[in-house]
């Protein structure tokens, strides 16, 4: 395989996972984290690092637009529920150093 398309093809599977991440507003952040080790705000710091390895300049909120298909903070008012202690404490043994 030639790295265009290689290229290509992660490309497409980065869009095809944001767009699933986009419908799926019922898994929170936290369970993702919990089970994975990474979340949508992982997704958008990992966006936010590569823009900026290309030069580019974009903050996390831009990053997190990216991810989440609308402002972050209109996301966790409509999407976010409160963590329970059981997930807070699965996060706090598993908490990846990312």
């Amino acid at each position: 395989m030639d790295e265009q398309t290689r290229v290509e093809l992660e490309a497409a599977v980065f869009r095809r996972l944001v767009e699933h991440l986009r419908s799926r507003t019922d898994v929170q952040n936290i369970d993702m984290m919990n089970l994975a080790g990474f979340c949508r705000n992982c997704l958008s710091n990992w966006y936010q690092d590569a823009a900026g390895e290309k030069g580019l300049d974009m903050d996390k909120a831009e990053a997190r637009q990216i991810v989440y298909g609308m402002p972050y903070d209109d996301w966790k008012a409509k999407y976010q529920a409160e963590a329970s202690a059981d997930q807070k404490a699965a996060f706090e043994k598993n908490k990846p150093q990312h």
